[in-house]
């Protein structure tokens, strides 16, 4: 009904591509869109709509299971406050609305089975550079139509008359993968010993604060000027979501998920898996200082959060099964 700043399909990310200059897209917080989808019972790759604030106007047009992850944007039903991360069954002819920022950056909305569009070299993530992916390759509009694909549960049924939604009595526990939000950690990048002793010290000892021209290509980063030993000129080579890159300004970028598929400013570091979550949950003006890990803790954390997430995919999956046979 109203669009919001950018709302978009995202998925995991677009594989297999980058030797062709088509980076991987996908979701900027790819475990809250995970938790999106294992809460209605969709698997982790399913289409989402991601969403910045301010934030949509959506008329549901038949009853559909949905989530809301993510930042929280104090989503609202014909101006019923909604839980979060959390599954709840919406009738149809209802509107959701999400009328101010409480926290975060993007929030993912998941609708039982998906979104039914079709994928872009196996990914549904909208890509905006090219036009293509996602719904059309381009941002939701208004008047838009997003098609669901059919539940064969009638999960209006459950709820009783007169009201318009119902939350489950299930829900996921979010708080470890964005504990200490203004703690990024990351693992040092091949050109981490250009930098000069006094510029690695201010790397892990300053506060760095995201520029409003940030966006899903990359988060420009305000703070210390950093210096390297002596200038030297690379070779373009290959980069990934969370790279951070030392630019002739002697200032930072972290490249997110819209990234470039190669770069030849010096890597000085990689943001582990594990916080990007949080990292794309960070808006502009925000502050965060670096930490400097080794791979082996990287690989734990992010190890750990997998394992996680396969639990409560499995716990999600039974609510939901139990919930089904029981009618």
């Amino acid at each position: 009904m109203r669009p919001g700043l950018q709302d978009t399909i995202q998925d995991m990310g677009r594989y297999g591509y980058g030797s062709r200059g088509i980076n991987e897209g996908g979701a900027m917080d790819r475990y809250a869109a995970a938790a999106a989808n294992m809460l209605v019972g969709n698997e982790n790759g399913e289409a989402v709509l991601e969403i910045h604030f301010p934030g949509p106007h959506i008329l549901f047009e038949q009853n559909t299971l949905i989530s809301i992850t993510g930042a929280d944007f104090t989503p609202t039903l014909n101006d019923h406050a909604l839980p979060m991360w959390q599954p709840i069954i919406i009738r149809k002819n209802t509107i959701l609305h999400f009328p101010s920022l409480a926290h975060g950056a993007r929030c993912y909305l998941a609708v039982h089975g998906g979104f039914d569009i079709d994928k872009w070299l196996n990914s549904y993530s909208t890509h905006l550079k090219a036009g293509a992916g996602g719904f059309h390759g381009r941002p939701i509009q208004k008047g838009d139509i997003l098609h669901c694909r059919e539940s064969t549960f009638y999960f209006a049924g459950m709820m009783k008359e007169g009201k318009d939604y119902l939350p489950l009595h299930w829900r996921a526990a979010y708080n470890k993968p964005y504990q200490l939000p203004h703690e990024i950690s990351f693992v040092p990048g091949n050109e981490w010993d250009f930098l000069t002793d006094a510029s690695k010290e201010a790397f892990t000892q300053s506060n760095f604060i995201i520029h409003p021209s940030s966006d899903r290509m990359g988060y420009q980063i305000k703070g210390e000027e950093l210096q390297l030993k002596e200038h030297v000129e690379l070779i373009s080579t290959g980069v990934s979501f969370g790279t951070v890159q030392l630019l002739p300004n002697s200032q930072l970028v972290i490249l997110m998920a819209d990234h470039q598929t190669t770069g030849g400013y010096p890597r000085l570091g990689h943001i582990i898996s594990a916080h990007l979550p949080k990292l794309a949950q960070l808006r502009p003006s925000d502050s965060f200082r670096f930490t400097a890990v080794d791979v082996a803790t990287a690989e734990s954390l992010l190890f750990s959060q997998v394992q996680e997430q396969a639990i409560i995919k499995r716990a999600c999956m039974d609510h939901l099964n139990e919930l089904i046979c029981a009618q």
